[in-house]
């Protein structure tokens, strides 16, 4: 291959910096680059195709394993859709969901803290209106009184 693209093109035109290519490179995520006669990395123009697809996928919540799983499902699949991205987007979607749900008691919970004027976990904990969910509380250590 006497034409290619150097790392830093490669780089600059996919959005990383020179060693997360080479990072993604030595995991197997990228293919290894053919070498010029001066020993200068050449990438062909898939290889910012695959970076961008590397990123999408973190930027989606897949972890580097998982997108590693796809890019190799999409490397076997022959012209066949590729192997199980339906199925494991609905998988991400559902934990994105899940997060989501808690996130939001979370808030809810930190917002009432706010409103309530909660400045002390331990009086707010042993308060009656405590709007933070503490569960492990047996009700009658609770006591009636301002609340925190």
């Amino acid at each position: 291959m006497s034409t290619g693209l150097r790392s830093g093109q490669v780089a600059q035109a996919a959005g990383v910096n020179i060693q997360t290519l080479r990072y993604y490179e030595r995991r197997g995520l990228l293919a290894a680059p053919e070498r010029s006669n001066g020993g200068h990395r050449l990438y062909g123009e898939d290889a910012v195709t695959v970076l961008r697809v590397i990123k999408a996928g973190q930027r989606l919540g897949f972890t580097l394993e998982e997108v590693a799983e796809l890019l190799e499902a999409g490397r076997h699949r022959h012209g066949r859709p590729a192997a199980g991205l339906q199925e494991r987007a609905a998988a991400k979607l559902a934990e994105v969901d899940a997060r989501i749900a808690d996130l939001t008691t979370i808030r809810t919970a930190l917002a009432a803290a706010v409103q309530a004027g909660c400045d002390d976990l331990t009086v707010c904990a042993s308060s009656a209106c405590c709007p933070i969910p503490f569960t492990d509380l047996a009700e009658e250590n609770r006591h009636a009184g301002p609340c925190c």
